[in-house]
């Protein structure tokens, strides 16, 4: 069994310092084989925004915590335009992580990284053709038994976003990414960006997608909610039998406490839903699955 947790957005420079200390404090407790924090490290890109990152990550790595990091938009310059289109992560490369497209595997798990956010783009993403080919070449050596995950801060996929679900614009390259998340046998896709926690198989959301889950983080730090969904993060188990159970962690009441809890188990069309045991239960024992049930909508809030 593989134990992840997945952060996303945490905004140093509009973050909270007490629900910065308790994601140190759970994951403490919780010893997951690997922390994924996926992109939006800062509020601005600016340097005393990425050395109060830099420290947080010294202390998850003190903590003997594995990481795996990738930038998002936030960490590129937005009033600095000579930096912006010069040197857009050049603070992000040295405060946080010289490795742009990351890559972590044990012998549960394969984990690649990409680098979505672009100068020209803004808050969009953009997948280019050099990632695609490092995208088919990793996970092409990957051995079958193991899941393999892509990481990045702006989802593939379009995604419902705001109160009434209207649809982001999905990453530059869209197509073509998707293919190559299909050729590599990606399955599990997990992203932040929108500060909204959300799963769903891909097929349900994009015609020849694959066979991946889509798995979005919301905030796990940053005060500037949306859609007033509090601050949390992912809590993801996985098992040599293909199934994966799926947790958000929500800030509630001062503390951080297990909220909607989710099994998935991978059949020859993808990912279904699956009954999961009780969610404090879990978090203290593994994963408990009972059977596959019909697969329904996977919003999580």
């Amino acid at each position: 069994m593989a134990r992840i947790a997945h952060l996303s957005d945490i905004h140093f420079g509009a973050n909270d310092p007490a629900i910065v200390a308790a994601t140190e404090e759970w994951l403490s407790q919780q010893r997951p084989d690997l922390v994924i924090i996926s992109g939006d490290f800062t509020q601005r890109a600016r340097a005393h925004q990425f050395q109060a990152a830099s420290d947080y990550l010294k202390r998850l790595r003190a903590a003997g915590h594995s990481l795996l990091l990738v930038p998002g938009n936030h960490d590129i310059p937005f009033y600095d335009v000579i930096r912006r289109f010069g040197a857009p992560l050049q603070r992000y490369r040295h405060y946080i992580d010289d490795v742009l497209c990351p890559w972590f595997e044990n012998g549960e798990i394969a984990v690649l990284g990409l680098n979505t956010a672009r100068s020209f783009t803004f808050k969009d993403g953009r997948i280019n053709q050099e990632q695609i080919s490092l995208m088919q070449q990793r996970f092409g050596s990957v051995a079958p038994s193991k899941i393999r995950i892509l990481v990045t801060h702006h989802p593939l996929f379009a995604m419902p976003i705001g109160m009434g679900n209207e649809l982001s614009e999905a990453v530059g390259r869209h197509e073509e990414a998707v293919q190559a998340v299909c050729e590599a046998g990606v399955h599990v896709a997990l992203a932040g960006h929108f500060h909204r926690t959300y799963a769903e198989a891909a097929r349900k959301m994009v015609e020849r997608s694959g066979r991946s889950l889509v798995i979005q983080a919301g905030t796990a730090t940053s005060t500037r909610l949306r859609n007033d969904e509090p601050q949390s993060f992912n809590w993801i188990q996985t098992s040599g039998a293909g199934e994966i159970g799926l947790q958000v962690i929500v800030w509630l009441d001062g503390k951080f406490k297990p909220k909607s809890h989710v099994g998935y188990r991978f059949l020859d069309d993808g990912w279904i839903r699956s009954e999961i045991a009780d969610a404090v239960d879990t978090i203290k024992h593994g994963l408990a699955t009972r059977g596959p049930r019909r697969p329904s909508s996977d919003a999580m809030a």
